[in-house]
């Protein structure tokens, strides 16, 4: 089975794995999945907006209020329209808001409408990664019924060597198709 004309809200969160993000979209786009991409604003410090725009075909949004026309973004209607939302990269300031019910932005505003399966990848450093703190925030996000794409091994962005490195993009666009598939 595949993506094709799957619903798949894709949020991004600050993190230097932003980056693939891009490959992510390209590749759910190539799956025929429509994809809307939601940033938050530290996400936008990592990757530009426009970049995101181009390859999911789809405005990037990032605030409640459109700041140029003062529309609502509505994410109770982006929660809805979703077959599954995708937060990755996540890191581990936004896996804390969502595992705690924190909703100061469009991306935890979704996420706590969402009414499909979100999936989350977690991207840090990994003495973050590792922190009972984080470990604890990752675990009642599985309870909660959300999936764990767990981050893998090897050479993080601060140079040292461990597990924290975000699933890669064709990783998690093979759960998604084993997930749909199911």
């Amino acid at each position: 089975m595949s993506l094709k004309g799957k619903h798949i809200l894709l949020g991004i969160t600050g993190s230097i794995a932003a980056y693939k993000a891009a490959f992510l979209t390209r590749l759910l786009v190539k799956e025929h999945a429509e994809v809307k991409v939601i940033m938050t604003e530290a996400a936008k410090s990592f990757i530009a907006p426009i970049t995101l725009s181009t390859l999911s075909k789809q405005a990037v949004l990032s605030d409640l209020v459109n700041p140029d026309s003062g529309d609502w973004n509505n994410h109770v209607e982006l929660g809805l329209w979703a077959d599954a939302m995708i937060i990755a990269p996540a890191s581990a300031n936004t896996i804390a808001k969502m595992a705690n019910g924190f909703c100061d932005n469009l991306l935890t505003a979704t996420y706590l409408s969402a009414k499909s399966t979100v999936f989350f990848a977690p991207a840090m450093d990994l003495d973050m990664y590792k922190h009972q703190s984080v470990q604890n925030n990752i675990s009642k996000l599985a309870s909660y019924g959300n999936i764990l794409i767990d981050a893998g091994e090897g050479e993080l962005a601060s140079g040292l060597e461990g597990k924290g490195r975000m699933a890669e993009p064709e990783e998690i666009i093979q759960i998604l198709t084993d997930y749909f598939a199911a």
